[in-house]
């Protein structure tokens, strides 16, 4: 992936590059010279209002992702798991793929049912077996 590519989510929806901010910052943790010297950490970000994804795509990605947002609409993704910056550029880009991925799968329509009338017939025998069961732990008369 180059920093000129599209990010490609399916077949019909894709991010233009252009909509995509990246910026290079120095990683933290170990590493040693080369975190110290060279900026390896990606922070890559995005606004989802501005973008030109379709609008349905927009409020379930805000409403899956609100709390990954910021009051501007952005989202950012910061990678640093790895030493070189190319390596920390496409894995932000794969992060962000995966979340815009998941915001297109729409979920399943629950249909409620009802139970059939064996299961409500064996539900009333349980329950009337458990009160005979209970009537029988009454105080017992010791009169015989």
């Amino acid at each position: 992936m180059s920093a000129n590519e599209d990010l490609k989510i399916n077949d019909e929806i894709s991010v233009p590059y252009w909509e995509l901010v990246e910026t290079f910052v120095r990683a933290s943790g170990p590493g040693g010279q080369n975190v110290n010297k060279v900026a390896t950490a990606v922070q890559l970000r995005w606004n989802v209002n501005a973008s030109s994804v379709p609008a349905w795509l927009k409020t379930r990605f805000q409403r899956i992702w609100k709390s990954r947002l910021t009051k501007e609409g952005d989202v950012i993704i910061e990678a640093s798991e790895h030493r070189s910056q190319a390596r920390n550029r496409d894995a932000a880009r794969e992060r962000l793929t995966a979340m815009i991925r998941k915001a297109t799968h729409k979920r399943k329509r629950r249909i409620p049912t009802r139970p059939g009338r064996g299961a409500i017939e064996r539900r009333i025998k349980a329950k009337k077996e458990r009160g005979e069961k209970k009537a029988l732990r009454g105080k017992v008369d010791g009169r015989d």
